[in-house]
């Protein structure tokens, strides 16, 4: 009998008379409820076409009613229409992996034809309807992956007989399992991934043609259904894994459990992960000889590793990982031919690495990870060629790498870290060309150059060698490893600079070569590197500006600690100096150049101009102190005439003010700003010794004294012409600094040319100066320079 509301449903839209006119309103109805639909299925539902053409529509033979409405994988969004419920005759209703929404119709209950109800794959919540014990006709409910919750209602088992397949998988129901032992044909349960409690109800063993129990990732307790999988003699893959259950005897016996799977089953697939039992791996487990898959990792189990495990010959997967297994690897676990995973990493087993398990014809991982094994990697695993994971790390293995792992070809992720070994890198790593995630060597002893052979894992993503004791260069070709996201070389002995090309690593995420020997500058390329988010530089000795852009801009002072000569404009780390910035460019170190070579010459001078005074005091043809014509007081304020007064006052040492011309230079008429006339006498350093010839001039000049003859007022030095191009193309403050470098060298060149040797400073005296004008010239302002007079000129005075 129809429900009033369903009949309500038929006689608003459809005459109570159900034909394939009333299958086709229903299915127009149904279009009329999606709003979207991605890839057109729907587009031949209209009038022109045939109901039995309609896309995903079968009718039966005869053509007379919709027998199967088939829309899975077509994307199409909307609400689970209840006007499907007028297609009465509807066998097969498959609606799986849309984008359908609301709660299952209670309207459903018209579907009395229904066999296969399969919605899996939706948007669907609210409770399974109670109606569904009205299809008594169904065989296969796949709801899984959906919102459904509440509980299975008790008379869904009790009235669907039939029921063969039924998936509630991926939902959030609840509550116990329902008393199943009414449905004797079901093969196939899938409950995993919701939120069951309770104990898994005897009944179910009445199924005793089940082939597939799933009940993983929910809340069920007690034991280990050891009399159930008894009485399930089909039974082919059990999935009992996270649901907190235990073992008889107080947890710590599994014997009953594996004796009864092994002796009445023909189990295949066994996973019992993280259910927290314990006690030993009993030597009955030998008898499940058609296992495929055993997986029994995060539990509490103890004891050794049975060698009756060689009995499972059909054995693919084994993983007993994070338990507390101790003892060695049995030699016999090698005698599984088609063993293709290992995991037996977070134990603690001891003892060297069997050889054995180089015989391992098949096997693509194996992870002997955080235990306690020592000695030396075995060389026989380098016959495992067809190995794409290997993990040796955390473990007290030591001696060197063995070359024979070159050999496995097919690697895609390689780690021996936190261990003991030593020696160099062998070359034929380079082997591992295959290796694409990551290659961990870090936390060893492992000494020597970074071998060139390690720019040939073009494809790895992860290269750590941190924490060793590597030396020499970071060779350029690294940058070859084009795929690399992360590059650690940190806690090592490595020198020299970072080579240009990292800038290459386009895909470079982590960077950290901190704690080496490392100096020069940093590369600026490195800024280029958009996907670079971490940067360590720190413990090293390089030096000079930190470059902008990238990453450096977001980077804090400690991406750099401990580079005493580091500089920038990121906080906590010391400003860039100006003047020692221009010390390193290119025209600074000319124009220094320069200046010294100028410098050197009023040495010269100084000493050219003291030798024959000092040769007259020590063959005592001097006269004495009072026979000694009195000298002219020295004028601490002597004139200071730059040389642009100079050129004005000579019209440009227009020739027509030319007086003469000598050997060692041109005299030229001038006449100051102030009216003073003057004469201006250019030496011409280019050629012969004009210093040699001026100071000859100079002693004649001063013992004559005539009305005609002019006293010397002053010296300036013509600055060379390429000096005074660099100083026009520097900015205002290095111009100054030049001029006051300039000026301080003029007064010195003035003073050792005096004629007295009471009135020069000494050689010491002149050295010291120039010193000090060093400094100043790379950076030191606070520097004076002052001669044994007395003179002296702070550098931050004003002209």
């Amino acid at each position: 009998m129809i429900p009033k509301l369903a009949l309500s449903v038929h006689h608003r839209n459809y005459p109570y008379y159900h034909s394939l006119d009333t299958d086709r309103a229903a299915l127009l109805e149904f279009k009329r409820t999606i709003t979207s639909d991605p890839y057109s299925i729907l587009s031949n539902w209209n009038d022109s076409t045939h109901v039995c053409h309609f896309n995903g529509v079968r009718c039966n033979k005869e053509h007379h009613r919709v027998w199967q409405l088939n829309l899975d994988d077509s994307g199409i969004v909307g609400r689970l229409s209840p006007f499907i419920s007028n297609i009465t005759h509807l066998r097969v209703l498959g609606l799986m992996n849309n984008h359908l929404s609301g709660e299952i119709p209670w309207e459903f209950s018209s579907l009395r034809h229904l066999r296969h109800l399969l919605l899996e794959g939706n948007d669907l919540h609210g409770q399974i309807p109670d109606i569904f014990s009205l299809l008594v006709n169904l065989t296969v409910v796949h709801l899984r992956l959906n919102r459904l919750n509440g509980t299975i209602p008790h008379s869904f088992f009790s009235n669907c007989t039939l029921l063969k397949n039924l998936d509630l998988s991926l939902n959030l129901l609840q509550g116990n399992i329902p008393e199943i032992g009414n449905c004797k044909d079901l093969w196939n349960l899938n409950l995993y991934n919701n939120q069951f409690t309770g104990e898994i109800p005897f009944s179910i063993t009445n199924a005793s043609g089940m082939l597939n129990l799933d009940v993983e990732y929910n809340h069920l307790s007690g034991e280990l259904p050891s009399k159930i999988v008894a009485s399930l003699p089909k039974l082919l893959y059990l999935h009992l894994s996270f649901n907190p259950m235990n073992s008889p005897d107080n947890n710590s016996n599994l014997d009953p459990f594996f004796t009864a799977l092994c002796n009445y089953t023909s189990v295949m697939e066994l996973e019992l992960e993280g259910m927290g039992f314990g006690g030993k791996l009993p030597t009955s487990i030998g008898n499940c000889v058609y296992l495929s898959s055993l997986l029994m990792q995060e539990n509490n189990i103890t004891g050794s590793i049975p060698p009756t495990l060689s009995n499972l010959t059909l054995l693919t997967q084994l993983n007993l990982t994070s338990n507390l297994l101790i003892g060695t690897i049995p030699d016999e676990i090698s005698q599984l031919p088609v063993l293709e995973q290992l995991f037996l990493s977070h134990n603690s087993l001891y003892g060297p690495i069997p050889a054995a398990l180089g015989q391992f014809r098949h096997i693509g991982l194996l992870d002997l990870s955080n235990n306690k094994f020592s000695g030396e990697i075995p060389k026989s695993l380098g016959n495992l060629t067809q190995i794409s994971y290997l993990f040796l790390n955390n473990n007290l293995l030591s001696g060197s790498i063995p070359s024979s792992l070159g050999q496995c070809s097919n690697l895609y992720k390689l780690d021996l870290s936190y261990n003991r070994l030593t020696g160099n890198i062998p070359p034929e790593i380079s082997g591992l060309r295959e290796i694409r995630i990551f290659f961990n060597l870090s936390h060893n002893f492992l000494d020597g150059d970074l071998p060139i052979e390690l720019s040939k894992l073009e494809n790895v993503q992860e290269m750590d060698l941190s924490s060793n004791r590597f030396t020499g260069h970071i060779p350029p070709r690294i940058s070859s490893c084009i795929a690399l996201s992360l590059l650690n070389l940190s806690h090592n002995l490595l020198v020299g600079e970072l080579p240009e090309s990292l800038g290459d690593l386009k895909y470079l995420e982590v960077f950290d070569i901190s704690v080496n020997q490392l100096s020069g500058a940093i590369p600026t390329r490195l800024s280029n590197i958009s996907t670079l988010t971490f940067l360590n530089l720190s413990v090293n000795n390089f030096f000079g500006t930190i470059p902008s852009g990238g990453i450096f801009d977001y980077v804090t002072y400690l991406s750099f600690l401990q580079n005493g000569n580091l500089c920038g404009s990121i906080p906590r780390i010391p400003n860039c100096h100006k003047g020692k910035k221009l010390f390193h460019s290119t025209t600074f170190l000319v124009i220094f150049c320069i200046v010294i070579s100028l410098s050197v010459s009023f040495l010269v001078a100084c000493f050219i101009i003291g030798c024959p005074y000092l040769k007259l005091i020590i063959s005592g043809k001097a006269k004495s102190e009072t026979e000694i014509e009195p000298q002219p007081e020295w004028i601490h304020n002597f004139p200071r005439i730059t040389y642009k007064e100079l050129f004005d006052a000579t019209g440009g040492f227009d020739e027509q003010r030319k007086l003469g011309l000598g050997s060692s230079g041109r005299v030229y008429k001038a006449v100051l700003p102030d009216g003073m006339h003057i004469a201006v006498k250019v030496l011409q350093f280019q050629t012969g010794h004009p210093t040699e010839s001026f100071n000859r001039e100079c002693r004649v000049l001063k013992r004559i004294r005539h009305r005609n003859l002019i006293r010397i007022r002053t010296i300036e030095r013509v600055v060379d012409l390429s000096l005074a191009k660099a100083m026009r193309d520097q900015s205002t403050e290095v111009k100054k600094m030049w001029e006051v470098a300039i000026r301080e060298l003029t007064k010195l060149g003035i003073l050792c040319a005096q004629d007295s040797p009471s009135n020069r400073p000494t050689m010491l005296d002149a050295a010291h100066d120039l010193d000090r004008l060093k400094r100043y010239l790379v950076g030191d302002t606070t520097a004076t320079f002052a001669s044994s007079l007395g003179i002296s000129s702070s550098t931050d005075g004003n002209d």
